[in-house]
């Protein structure tokens, strides 16, 4: 079942280290503002996006399997439909602690392997509204 209480949430929020898939460099997308709202907040934003080379001074990496170092979170940015293959390569990650769907994104089934693999799972949610509501 997909984390939705506060406690766990507040919990996932003070992980550190955000890879952001789908992540872009167009300034108007919530795909970009989300991230640069959470580094401006402390996080540590990877992004992963394979049709960018940098984005907010970091390099971006074509995907989440390629990102060199720890990911606390993956949160995803992209179609309902590339959930399930972002879902395997974060549970080929021992140390991601929970998948972050955001608004308008659920993926049942892959939150269920998600799960099943021992990662918490967050869908339909937006990372920056519930920062906001909940540590700000």
């Amino acid at each position: 079942m997909s984390v939705d209480d506060d406690d766990t949430l507040r919990e996932i929020l003070a992980l550190d280290t955000i890879a952001v898939v789908g992540c872009s460099t167009s300034e108007t997308k919530a795909a970009h503002t989300v991230p640069k709202y959470m580094r401006e907040h402390g996080y540590r934003i990877v992004p992963v996006n394979p049709y960018a080379d940098e984005i907010f001074g970091r390099r971006a990496y074509d995907t989440l399997s390629e990102v060199e170092g720890d990911v606390d979170i993956v949160d995803v940015f992209r179609p309902t439909n590339e959930v399930p293959g972002i879902v395997d390569e974060a549970v080929g990650r021992e140390e991601v602690d929970t998948i972050w769907l955001q608004l308008g994104i659920t993926h049942d089934e892959a939150a269920q392997t998600a799960e099943e693999a021992g990662k918490r799972v967050v869908q339909d949610r937006c990372l920056r509204v519930e920062h906001q509501r909940l540590v700000e």
